[in-house]
């Protein structure tokens, strides 16, 4: 395979490890360069680096909290500072908490709301300063926007539901700019912090269609095609990749 995004440069919110890394290998392997941000993970963040660079792509790693704004702006314009331009915003940094509506604490709402909108927010606004005609933006959101299999996770949900219209809305906002703009949603993904085995997954795989959990690299394919020349029709989509949770 050729490699499709050859000369683009990508920015991955919250890229050390998991989802986030998978999606940074893998558009660092079709052809971009990629800097990728982390929070508490710098030796993570390093080793996804080296990673990238062994394989004969170009990396970088930047310290940057999701929510704290002036962290996020800095990460943006270092980016475009140090590989020279921006192509790909990929909004995967998030976080999660459960809990009932009357246990939830304001502390965790805050937290929530500052990393899961707050953060993409600001990402996308200074991204775009920098996008021209072929830009992409790719949210990484959730099956509990539309969704939800068990108790506690409203506040999760309503985060993730904010970034669906927002997908929709600037997909209209940029149109005019050749910038896409769409939104992936997962459901069940095996990652060092979401484990395929254990009792909690068990009950998950049960109401999955197919029966397991999906692999990052599978997710990180998705955002591969999202980003490349091929999707240049799709966008203001939310699209699933929950292998039937929500069938």
């Amino acid at each position: 395979m050729g490699k499709t995004l050859a000369g683009k440069v990508a920015l991955v919110t919250g890229g050390s490890r998991g989802l986030g890394a998978a999606i940074a290998k893998r558009l660092a392997q079709d052809g971009a360069a990629v800097a990728l941000t982390y929070t508490s993970s710098p030796q993570k963040a390093d080793e996804v680096v080296l990673a990238i660079e062994a394989a004969g792509g170009k990396a970088l790693a930047l310290a940057a909290d999701s929510a704290d704004v002036e962290a996020v702006k800095h990460a943006v314009a270092e980016t475009v500072n140090t590989l020279g331009r921006l192509d790909i915003l990929v909004n995967n940094a998030g976080v999660i908490a459960f809990g009932l509506i009357d246990q939830f604490s304001m502390d965790q709402f805050d937290r929530l709301v500052a990393v899961n909108i707050k953060g993409v927010f600001v990402a996308t606004q200074e991204a775009i300063r920098h996008m021209g005609e072929g830009g992409r933006i790719i949210m990484i959101g959730s099956v509990s926007s539309d969704s939800t299999a068990f108790a506690g996770v409203s506040v999760y949900a309503l985060t993730k539901g904010a970034i669906a219209s927002f997908t929709r809305g600037l997909a209209r906002d940029l149109a005019p700019r050749g910038i896409t703009v769409n939104n992936i949603q997962p459901g069940p993904i095996e990652t060092d912090m979401n484990p395929a085995e254990g009792d909690f997954a068990d009950g998950l795989k049960k109401i999955t269609a197919l029966g397991r959990y999906g692999q990052s690299d599978e997710v990180a394919g998705l955002v591969s095609y999202l980003a490349s020349p091929e999707a240049a029709f799709v966008t203001g989509a939310n699209l699933k990749i929950d292998g039937g949770f929500t069938a």
